[in-house]
């Protein structure tokens, strides 16, 4: 056997190991087991989980890489990898109209979070055809993101000044718990920020970098009316972190945030035990409930696992918002710090700022079903759910009195959807499964009981997020689910050692019918989570509206085209763009002089964009009609240098120049 072969195998048996020790039944943690009952049948093989867990985290092994190519259970018996069974393509569903005909446009946007990437990917449902892409922690050349003076200063200053970021959780903004159409909302997980994208114009403009934390992980909106961005620092440090008590990890702390909607200014935070992890808000504006982990407060990952109860932590924000008001806070780098650790004075008594639920094992996700009754938080290192009664956990004295159910679903859940059709489905990523339950009998079982489990959908490979249709509004629309898988394995043309993910579509109809898997999508590493909306609430301009920018940026028309020199070694150079010519066929600058270049787009028609390119200046503008944009640089070489559209606006544009002529300075 070949050396690459045998660390293969023994990295798969070590991490066999370790997922072993810490599966534990929640009912009992007592027992144990190898195996612990689990079975699969994949492409008519029986797997344990043992046997299942191996032949995927080894399938660069050619004999596992075999063995796992036939895993089609999502497909008839007789049907091929690249055959939906009724005749068609891998992808179609005449059935269940999945695909949408050239001209037709598709019924839902889907806003994808593009994780490594730091973007925000625009991609239709049910189709599954990207339609854009929305820069947003990263600079785009594209779209000009990150060249002009006003997304750069957003970047640089505002945002922190990092050069890349890995957004995670994206969130529409509500009013009466239902999207209304303006911003979406999403988080860095590597930098600790919170961005807003405007969604009448699908751009990004505001970017928080949230003081106190070194990442941002949960993120969600306070519901019905958007009141807050809520957002969960997950890594505990000393607080503040300048130094001191860095040997000290039982003083390191993790901070829940509150960011103002409208000024993106963080309003107030709170500390507490554990690492938070994701967030979810009830729908009466009260209560917000995050997963946590780590409530041992261990610094590595065995004793981050030890325990077999962690603590789910439910936030009762008008206290926080009393607490503050009344000056029972810390600031700290200019934020009131609120204490919310289980030992904390303001957690006393009847009324406390932060309820602290035990549940099991280091649960990852949390969400709250439509009709706000139930929070619920997968276990991920339990095979249940527990469900969190909101009605009754301001009521009862032990917040673990509010747990209405724990289902027993399958192994690795880590998050929860819904069809407003009473069934929940979560994502179970040790099994590389999709469970449908229903959640009244899964609140009338018995703790641990896998009777409410309807069906389960098999996905490829390791699913996370999963979302339903407008799941997490009060009133989804089924229909279709969507699940986020980290691994492709061999779905896909092989393109080296980094594989894409693969997004997949499920039908679930009314809720009433067997899921269905009918579509495979690669997505370029890494997507997170997504979140969908009707057409109907979303209306996006087709060209800007110089209102919106009046009083910060001229509309330079071709008669107000030219330069205006300031001072000595300053230029203000304006200019108009049109099909096929900008308002000035060259303008001149001396040496050393630092340039703000203005360029306007006069078109009124959508579509036609015209872009501004100066490579030896690093100037890369992209204009939408009516939209003006301004960047800043410093003309340092004498030269001719050349200015190009970098759109193709019509058949003229290789013509389409201009000459910045740089004079020597003596």
């Amino acid at each position: 056997m070949s050396e690459d072969n045998t660390d293969t195998e023994r990295f798969v048996e070590e991490h066999e190991r370790q997922i072993n020790d810490l599966l534990q039944d929640v009912e009992d943690p007592a027992q144990t087991s190898d195996d612990d009952g689990f079975s699969m049948q994949l492409g008519g093989l029986e797997l344990g989980r043992r046997d299942f867990m191996k032949a995927g985290a080894a399938a660069g092994v050619a004999s596992a890489a075999g063995a796992l190519a036939g895993c089609q259970t999502a497909l008839p018996d007789s049907a091929t990898p690249n055959d939906s069974g009724d005749g068609g393509s891998q992808g179609s569903s005449s059935g269940h109209g999945h695909l949408v005909a050239p001209g037709e446009k598709d019924e839902y946007y889907g806003f994808w979070s593009g994780g490594h990437s730091g973007e925000i990917r625009i991609i239709g449902i049910p189709s599954m055809r990207e339609l854009q892409r929305i820069p947003v922690f990263n600079t785009e050349a594209a779209r000009g993101y990150g060249y002009d003076d006003q997304t750069t200063e957003m970047l640089e200053n505002e945002g922190g000044g990092y050069t890349w970021g890995d957004n995670h959780h994206p969130n529409l903004s509500e009013t009466d718990g239902e999207y209304d159409g303006e911003y979406l909302y999403v988080n860095d997980k590597a930098n600790g920020r919170i961005a807003r994208v405007n969604l009448k114009y699908f751009e990004t403009d505001a970017i928080v970098d949230v003081p106190n934390v070194q990442s941002v992980h949960g993120c969600t909106v306070l519901s019905p009316d958007t009141k807050y961005i809520l957002g969960n620092g997950e890594f505990r440090t000393p607080l503040p972190n300048d130094g001191r008590d860095v040997n000290d990890p039982d003083k390191y702390t993790a901070l829940f945030s509150a960011v103002d909607p409208e000024s993106m200014e963080t309003v107030w935070q709170v500390k507490v035990d554990g690492n938070l992890d994701i967030v979810d808000t009830g729908k009466e504006g009260r209560w917000a409930i995050a997963s946590c982990y780590n409530s041992e407060e261990a610094v590595e990952i065995q004793g981050m696992t030890h325990d077999d109860r962690d603590y789910a932590k439910v936030f009762d924000i008008p206290a926080i918002e009393e607490a503050v008001d009344a000056g029972e806070y810390e600031e700290i780098n200019g934020v009131p710090v609120v204490d919310g650790t289980r030992d904390s004075d303001l957690n006393e008594g009847d009324d406390p700022l932060v309820r602290y639920v035990s549940t099991p094992k280091s649960p990852h996700c949390v969400e709250v079903g439509p009709d706000g009754k139930y929070a619920f938080i997968a276990g991920k290192l339990s095979p249940t759910v527990t469900m969190l009664d909101l009605d009754k956990i301001g009521e009862v004295d032990d917040p673990s009195d509010a747990v209405a159910g724990r289902p027993k679903v399958g192994l690795g859940p880590l998050h929860t959807t819904f069809d407003g059709n009473g069934h929940a489905y979560t994502s179970l990523f040790i099994d590389s499964q999709v469970a449908k339950w229903d959640i009244e009998e899964a609140a009338n079982a018995e703790l641990g009981s896998s009777d409410p489990v309807i069906e389960k959908q098999d996905v490829h490979y390791n699913p996370g997020h999963i979302q339903a249709l407008e799941a997490m509004t009060t009133d989804p629309d089924g229909e279709w689910l969507v699940s986020l898988n980290k691994l492709s394995k061999d779905r896909f043309l092989p393109v080296g050692p980094i594989h894409p993910d693969n997004d997949q579509l499920i039908h679930i109809g009314d809720g009433e019918k067997e899921m269905e898997l009918v579509a495979d999508h690669p997505a370029y590493p890494e997507p997170h989570d997504c979140i969908f909306a009707h057409k109907d609430k979303i209306d996006p301009a087709t060209t800007w509206d110089r209102e919106d920018y009046e009083g910060e940026k001229p509309f330079v028309t071709e008669e107000d085209s030219g330069v205006e020199r300031i001072d000595e070694e300053t230029v203000h150079v304006k200019a108009s763009s049109k099909r096929s010519e900008y308002g000035m066929f060259d303008f001149t600058v001396k040496e050393g002089d630092e340039v703000r270049l203005t360029m306007t787009n006069v078109e009124g028609v959508r579509d036609i964009i015209h872009g501004v390119a100066i490579p030896e200046h690093d100037v890369n503008l992209a204009i939408a009609p009516q939209d003006t944009r301004e960047v800043t640089f410093t003309a340092d070489d004498p030269g001719v240098y050349w200015i190009y559209c970098t759109y193709f606006c019509s058949a003229l544009h290789l013509e389409m120049r201009s000459r910045m002529i740089v004079e020597p300075r003596d």
